[in-house]
């Protein structure tokens, strides 16, 4: 047996009586076009997850019976990513595939170079993609989206919040490896790439002033997705020793 369908359930919306609204109950009813009496994934976003039965099926709302409730607990490790903003298309697979390696959160923040002006909230967009990428993986927790105003001076300060600090430069002269042991420590890391077109010397003596530790993922120059996911990537293999 096929592993069931899954659906989003606001957090505020997770409680009896049970129930698929708006969209995800369109595309219950209209596009996958189930029936009462099927069997349902449901989750919530912050851990809360569990199989259901369709009871009734509308247009608008699909009722579900509980047959088992689960929590996911916090984990234990939890990287964070602060990537400089970059008005790209590669933002929507970049945000598809955080969720797939397991990230705790992501912030957006306004570079030097950032080409254009980060919106001051995440779009309605940007989460919808992370809901569609945790149901295609199975994941019970979204990673938590945020858009952090006041530049590199913001990241500085907010980064005081995380216990460990990377700041992924593509300076030549920083030779300090990241590898899986920086990231087996149990609580929050926060590991920091630049926009497009990488950080401003500047930037960098901000970051590392506030004890972000500069560190490389090797000689080759990155985009500034695949080295986020490069170190989700990591993060992972940390997380399965």
């Amino acid at each position: 047996m096929g592993r069931p369908d899954a659906f989003y359930i606001p957090p505020e919306q997770f409680a009896a009586p049970f129930a698929l609204t708006g969209g995800e109950a369109g595309h219950c009813a209209k596009v996958l076009r189930k029936r009462p009496g099927e069997r349902v994934r449901a989750f919530d976003g912050t851990g809360r997850h569990g199989l259901f039965r369709i009871e009734t099926v509308g247009r608008d709302r699909v009722e579900l019976v509980p047959e088992s409730l689960e929590e996911s607990p916090l984990p234990a490790r939890r990287l964070h990513v602060a990537a400089g903003f970059s008005r790209s298309s590669r933002r929507d697979f970049f945000l598809e595939k955080a969720v797939e390696l397991g990230a705790a959160g992501i912030v957006f923040w306004q570079a030097e170079r950032t080409q254009g002006k980060m919106p001051g909230d995440p779009k309605e967009a940007w989460t919808a993609g992370l809901i569609a990428a945790a149901k295609q993986c199975g994941a019970a927790r979204l990673p938590t989206l945020a858009c952090l105003p006041g530049g590199v001076a913001g990241l500085a300060q907010a980064g005081q919040a995380y216990p460990r600090r990377f700041l992924l430069w593509e300076d030549p002269a920083v030779s300090r490896p990241l590898t899986p042991a920086d990231l087996t420590a149990d609580g929050d890391t926060l590991c920091v790439v630049g926009p497009e077109g990488g950080f401003s010397d500047a930037e960098a003596a901000t970051l590392t002033t506030a004890g972000f530790v500069p560190v490389t993922l090797g000689p080759r120059v990155l985009r500034w997705e695949t080295a986020a996911l490069a170190v989700l990537a990591l993060g992972l293999t940390a997380e399965a020793r």
